[in-house]
């Protein structure tokens, strides 16, 4: 039979503060990371698309943009 808790839902079960603290480090980390990747794409991308740059300097410019953001995003 399923077990019955009395009292407000919550106060039923213990929280792992420290899990929920590595879970929401995580989360930032890969939104910051994510959101400047994404940049990182769309600045290539103008470079190409927009100046007469072409194709291999903007793909050389954003991998270049991608690792100094990684190293310092870290």
């Amino acid at each position: 039979m399923a077990e019955q808790n009395v009292g407000p839902v919550e106060t039923g079960a213990e929280m792992d503060y420290d899990e929920h603290e590595k879970t929401y480090e995580g989360f930032l980390a890969f939104a910051r990371i994510g959101s400047f990747s994404i940049l990182a794409i769309l600045l290539g991308m103008a470079i190409g698309f927009f100046t007469s740059a072409g194709f291999i300097l903007s793909f050389l410019f954003t991998i270049i943009l991608l690792i100094i953001g990684f190293i310092y995003l870290r």
